[in-house]
């Protein structure tokens, strides 16, 4: 219930009006209050397959077909190295070159034209072809760590070859296979 009182000329609310909360002392400031939400995501990324190829020659040199070589061949050695991610294995070809004839490789010489063949193996005994067939493929342990590893091309100009003086060369793809 309201009751009013008139007093010089002001009204004045009483109580009632009090105990209503509407002449309360003013609010006291509170904190804020920090709403808190969470929410996964995912990360994600995909590492690419990677293995990088290096060669040096196969730098057979001079070949005297007549007294030296002509019951010695002539050897060399060249390497490739690859550089692989930890853990590929990447076998390793070696195509016939680009003067091959069937299953030959052979070395070009534009002046003659002639060919010196050759051939390249996987072992020191030079027994073991190497190719780019899965069989005659270098297989090495798969790479431990990402730095780069070195294998030896093991070349070989038999003797006897009849042939004539020249400056001899091929190219041969070195490919891996990751």
């Amino acid at each position: 219930m309201n009751t009013w009182r008139h007093h010089t000329g002001r009204v004045l609310v009483t109580a009632a009006a009090a105990a209503l909360g509407l002449l309360a002392a003013p609010p006291t400031p509170t904190r804020a209050q920090t709403i808190r939400a969470s929410g996964d995501f995912t990360s994600t990324a995909y590492v690419i397959a990677i293995c990088t190829v290096e060669t040096s020659p196969l730098a057979f040199g001079a070949y005297e077909p007549v007294v030296t070589h002509a019951t010695a061949p002539l050897l060399a050695v060249g390497a490739v190295t690859i550089t692989c991610l930890p853990g590929t294995v990447a076998p390793i070809g070696l195509d016939l070159g680009a003067n091959a004839i069937g299953n030959v490789r052979r070395m070009y010489n534009a002046a003659g034209p002639a060919y010196l063949t050759y051939e390249i193996f996987k072992d020191t005994g030079r027994t073991q072809v190497w190719g780019n067939a899965d069989t005659s493929r270098l297989t090495p342990a798969a790479a431990p760590n990402g730095n780069p590893r070195s294998f030896v091309v093991y070349g070989i100009v038999p003797a006897g070859q009849d042939v004539v003086a020249g400056s001899y060369a091929d190219t041969v793809l070195a490919t891996v296979y990751f």
